[in-house]
């Protein structure tokens, strides 16, 4: 089992993250929407989807939305939200997705990097383009690489319902690994998260490689034009132009 087979598939990796700012988040995604004038009744995947916060906002927006996560359990939770255009299914993003012609693809807040083979990493982008009708868009939210390496904070420590997270960081070759410790229940846990630090040119290379082009790179989640040196993310828009 792959870490985040068995972290994400955790209440504490929920708890840790569930300061998590819904606001900006839907902020975003109706900014987006709007950029790319998708439409009422487009149709969507939320790839890599978690407890559904964004595929239910989209669909509250009016769109069609396919919620997909490999973590089981995230799924059962997601059920209760399904309706006739909100559906949720579990599914590996390395594999081909078995759906109608999308209009859109959103991997969203680094969804991405959690393979070590590159040949993984190009599967995404292939499955998703074989996904997407031509002209659809894949937006790739993840972080940009040169910020995370000069900001970088090594040791923290959060606490959420009474729960201390020992939080360690740091850079191994082209990862960035999250070190987490914690106590809870009368046990002790370790797990840790590992991304790679993708360059937007590496990044780049795997969509054109599909067939993908690149449209805009945005910086953060007000949708600023995207500044190596100082953008906290970097938010790319690819379209299928085949």
């Amino acid at each position: 089992m792959e870490w985040f087979e068995s972290w994400f598939d955790t209440p504490y990796y929920h708890l840790l993250y569930s300061n998590r700012d819904y606001t900006e988040a839907e902020s975003f995604i109706t900014k987006l929407t709007a950029d790319l004038q998708l439409p009422p009744s487009s149709r969507i995947i939320d790839l890599a989807c978690g407890k559904g916060r964004h595929s239910v906002f989209l669909n509250k927006l009016g769109y069609d939305v396919l919620g997909l996560d490999l973590s089981r359990q995230s799924i059962e939770f997601d059920k209760q939200f399904e309706n006739q255009t909100l559906i949720f299914d579990v599914h590996d993003m390395r594999n081909p997705i078995d759906a109608d012609p999308m209009d859109a693809v959103f991997n969203l807040f680094t969804s991405f990097g959690y393979f070590d083979k590159e040949s993984d990493d190009k599967k995404v982008f292939q499955s998703v383009y074989n996904v997407l009708k031509p002209g659809g868009y894949f937006v790739l939210d993840y972080l940009n690489e040169e910020y995370v390496r000069k900001s970088i904070v090594p040791e923290s420590v959060i606490t959420r319902e009474n729960i201390n997270f020992k939080i360690g960081k740091k850079i191994e070759g082209r990862h960035i690994i999250k070190d987490i410790k914690f106590e809870a229940d009368g046990k002790s846990f370790h797990f840790f998260e590992k991304v790679k630090l993708h360059t937007p040119e590496t990044i780049h290379s795997y969509a054109a490689e599909c067939g993908f082009e690149r449209i805009k790179i945005w910086g953060d989640y007000q949708l600023n034009p995207f500044q190596k040196e100082t953008s906290p993310r970097c938010i790319n828009l690819f379209k299928k132009t085949i």
